[in-house]
């Protein structure tokens, strides 16, 4: 753990944290709101004293109640990798700005997590769906998304189409089942 980055960051964003620092093996963990993530992340990218120059990852999360949007940063400044927390989001309409303007890559890793939770990134130029089709309504990755064919919400209802095995169009019997002779 490298304490003097936890120190560096109370005392530089100590106003825009919701939570303590929070440091386990080489990883460091700070939370703010989605309001202050422009400015926060400004200053860990350009501070001369984090220099976080990569956005390694980037992620959207359900907790249930809320919307998250999690951000995996490195810098060659110290040994812990950054995860920054935009906690708050709003279930009904999750949105926080873009990163494109400090991290071109984000892009892409924004566009994954509109697609698959539906957390709308403002400002990116070219945010729609990357995995799924254009006209699908729902995001899958959310706790409140279920197939209406999913037989695991109600006991008895059989085996999900999705878990049925299929034989191949032109399989004989011979070619599905092999029989064993004692």
């Amino acid at each position: 753990m490298d304490r003097t980055l936890k120190a560096r960051l109370e005392a530089r964003l100590a106003d825009r944290l919701t939570g303590p620092v929070r440091q386990r093996h080489d990883q460091t963990e700070i939370r703010i709101r989605p309001a202050d993530l422009i400015d926060v992340m400004r200053v860990l990218h350009d501070d001369p004293q984090f220099e976080f120059i990569i956005l390694a990852d980037l992620a959207g999360v359900d907790t249930g109640d809320t919307m998250q949007a999690v951000y995996h940063l490195w810098s060659n400044k110290t040994p812990d990798w950054l995860r920054v927390i935009a906690e708050g989001l709003s279930r009904d309409d999750p949105r926080v700005p873009s990163l494109t303007g400090l991290w071109p890559g984000a892009e892409w890793m924004e566009r994954e997590a509109y697609d698959m939770l539906g957390i709308v990134f403002e400002g990116n130029r070219d945010l729609r769906r990357i995995y799924m089709p254009p006209d699908y309504k729902s995001f899958p990755l959310r706790k409140d998304f279920y197939l209406p064919d999913d037989s695991a919400r109600g006991p008895g209802g059989g085996v999900r189409h999705v878990e049925e095995p299929y034989a191949p169009l032109a399989a004989t019997e011979r070619s599905i089942r092999r029989t064993v002779k004692p």
